[in-house]
């Protein structure tokens, strides 16, 4: 086992009796638990990875340090699973640190080592701004990640600040070495960012999506989540009647559109870390919320295509479409329906995005070229290549 995962503090007892008690094919019968007695299990073969991450101190809202998981764990342990192949482990729980900085090093560390082991870790948090170490450990495998954050809020906050959960991104795109090639928020709310702040955004065109725009359509969602690295969840985009707490805001995704996007991001071929953030377990119904999110990740993952990177060349049909000057690309795979653009630009010498050549998209953006209107997200990608 790699020294990273000796900082894990194993299930506590009452959460691995809750385990044993369940029936016979809920995931408690199936899963991996790293337990007092038994220590770390086996990770042979395992793909997914439930970690809990108790450090909230860069939160100024939160009014307790966050102390357990155990509701989500055990909501989780009594489902059950889909016709699902892969396996599943809880490794238990990173405790908070005696400083902020120790708990990121151990949170670096652990998703340095899963993403050599190519295990996709489950974070369980503690507060957002954790989503910083864990973009930190791509710097050891030198290319440019996407980011994608779920949230109502963008999270830039003020750079020359220390960082909290509200400012993590502002840092991610500021600190060296930038590895920040994307961010994209989805289900943003205006009402909670600065004209600042989206302003930043749309001069270094990133990607938002606003939630009436997500409430109106949820599939808008999935092109921006199968370009991602990571994925971070605040579970304050939830609304409160969904989550059954007060400290939640009155506006924001319902249940099942959450966990939609749990589901888009499970599929998505190339995303490599989940975060679910900013849990509240006051409440039963946000820890089963989560849970199920859990759920609908695993079944994601275990219904990937492996499309990515894409290979054009095989299963793919090719529509070229002329708008104004140029003549536009689009791939459709004949296997799952899912549709890529072509950014041609991006194979010139010098090219800053040369690893980025298919940019994911949907029907509308082909049907929107067709109409002579070149597709927003394809614009952003041209401008952002030539900063």
């Amino acid at each position: 086992m790699a020294m990273a995962l000796e900082f894990l503090k194993p299930l506590n007892d009452a959460v691995v009796a809750h385990a044993k008690l369940q029936p016979k094919q809920t995931i408690a019968k199936t899963i991996r638990l790293h337990t007092i007695t038994d220590g770390l299990p086996d990770l042979s073969g395992v793909k997914l990875v439930v970690i809990g991450v108790l450090e909230n101190r860069r939160d100024a809202n939160a009014l307790f340090q966050v102390e357990t998981l155990n509701q989500v764990r055990e909501k989780l342990y009594e489902l059950y699973p889909g016709n699902w192949t892969s396996n599943l482990a809880d490794l238990g729980d990173v405790v908070a640190g005696a400083t902020v900085e120790d708990t990121y090093y151990v949170v670096n560390q652990l998703t340095a080592y899963f993403l050599r082991e190519s295990i996709i870790p489950i974070f369980l948090g503690g507060s957002q701004d954790l989503m910083y170490p864990i973009y930190r450990a791509f710097d050891e495998f030198q290319h440019m990640i996407n980011v994608v954050n779920v949230d109502c809020r963008f999270d830039l906050g003020d750079i020359d600040l220390p960082m909290t959960s509200r400012s993590y991104i502002g840092k991610m795109i500021t600190v060296e070495p930038y590895n920040l090639f994307n961010y994209s928020n989805l289900g943003f709310q205006t009402y909670f960012n600065s004209q600042d702040e989206i302003d930043l955004l749309d001069r270094m065109y990133f990607d938002a999506v606003r939630l009436g725009h997500l409430d109106n359509d949820i599939t808008l969602a999935e092109p921006v989540l199968r370009d991602a690295d990571v994925v971070g969840v605040d579970m304050s985009v939830v609304r409160a009647s969904d989550i059954a707490s007060a400290k939640a805001n009155p506006n924001g995704l319902d249940g099942k559109q959450i966990c939609s996007l749990s589901r888009y991001s499970g599929i998505s071929d190339r995303l490599k870390v989940f975060g679910i953030f900013e849990i509240n377990e006051e409440k039963n119904t946000g820890s089963q919320l989560v849970a199920e999110m859990i759920w609908y990740f695993m079944e994601g993952y275990n219904y990937r295509s492996f499309e990515y990177p894409v290979d054009v060349s095989k299963n793919c049909l090719t529509y070229k479409v002329p708008v104004e000057n140029e003549i536009l690309t689009f791939y459709k795979s004949s296997d799952t329906g899912r549709w890529w653009i072509e950014l041609p630009f991006i194979s010139l010498v010098n090219n800053k995005l040369k690893q980025h050549t298919l940019l994911p998209c949907d029907r509308r953006d082909y049907e929107m070229a067709c109409d002579q209107v070149l597709p927003d997200r394809w614009l952003k990608a041209r401008r952002k290549n030539e900063i």
